[in-house]
């Protein structure tokens, strides 16, 4: 298949971690999702969790107000956080697993084994005009059952790969960069879009970047990061360049 127009999605949800820190209203996630919108990002993705971490209820409110491209909605399966995304029908939501002690989301949802309970918690979301995502590991099985559930896209964690690149563990890297190649062309084959996300950086980014089927990758922490040395809008603005050279490469490749 040909390389398409490969979309980043910035997650703002650590700009609202600095701001919870001290309590206040500074720095504005919102701001920061218009900043990123100028950029070049394609989408904003936002997490609200169970405890409220960093994105609050009044700045899913707020995004929803005012973005003028897509709300990409991260969200556990409970109750609570399907009749949050039923009342504002945001553009995507991206089913995630969740625990509370841990720090940042550590691994893909386990769809196999709750399959029945997950396809009753999509299909209102989906009825009500939302793309629904499922946040999954480069596993057959796992893309199997989202396929199953009626899920429109997959987002396949890259976690593994960028902390095996991180770490220097390049065998590992190297395995764990094939399994993500050979799940995207697998789910892709299934008829699922494939996004891409968790962890990557300027160093990891352009060799997920270049998998033909991957359409979207969702980069927050890295980015804001970023922005504390560069700024927020040229951090974003680089890893845009990065990502489309990377395709651009891919496509010239298989002309």
């Amino acid at each position: 298949m040909s390389a398409g127009k490969l979309r980043l999605g910035v997650n703002i949800d650590h700009v609202a971690t600095v701001r919870n820190a001290r309590g206040g209203d500074y720095p504005d996630p919102i701001r920061a999702a218009k900043l990123a919108e100028e950029a070049g990002a394609d989408g904003i993705t936002a997490h609200l969790r169970e405890d409220r971490r960093h994105i609050s209820d009044s700045d899913i409110d707020r995004l929803v107000e005012t973005l003028s491209v897509p709300l990409n909605f991260e969200m556990a399966a409970t109750v609570e956080m399907q009749a949050i995304a039923l009342r504002h029908k945001p553009h995507a939501v991206c089913i995630v697993p969740e625990k509370r002690e841990e720090r940042t989301t550590e691994g893909g949802l386990e769809v196999a084994r709750e399959e029945n309970r997950l396809a009753h918690f999509i299909a209102p979301l989906r009825d009500a005009g939302c793309r629904v995502s499922i946040f999954i590991a480069a596993d057959k099985r796992q893309i199997e059952a989202a396929h199953r559930i009626g899920a429109e896209v997959i987002e396949l964690h890259t976690g593994a790969y960028c902390d095996a690149h991180a770490e220097g563990r390049i065998e590992e890297r190297d395995r764990e960069l094939a399994a993500l190649r050979e799940m995207s062309a697998y789910a892709h084959s299934l008829g699922l879009e494939v996004h891409a996300g968790h962890g990557l950086t300027y160093d990891t980014v352009q060799p997920v970047a270049a998998f033909p089927e991957v359409m979207e990758l969702n980069i927050g922490h890295f980015i804001i990061g970023e922005a504390i040395f560069l700024g927020l809008q040229p951090a974003i603005r680089e890893m845009r360049r990065l990502m489309d050279g990377a395709r651009a490469d891919k496509a010239r490749s298989a002309g």
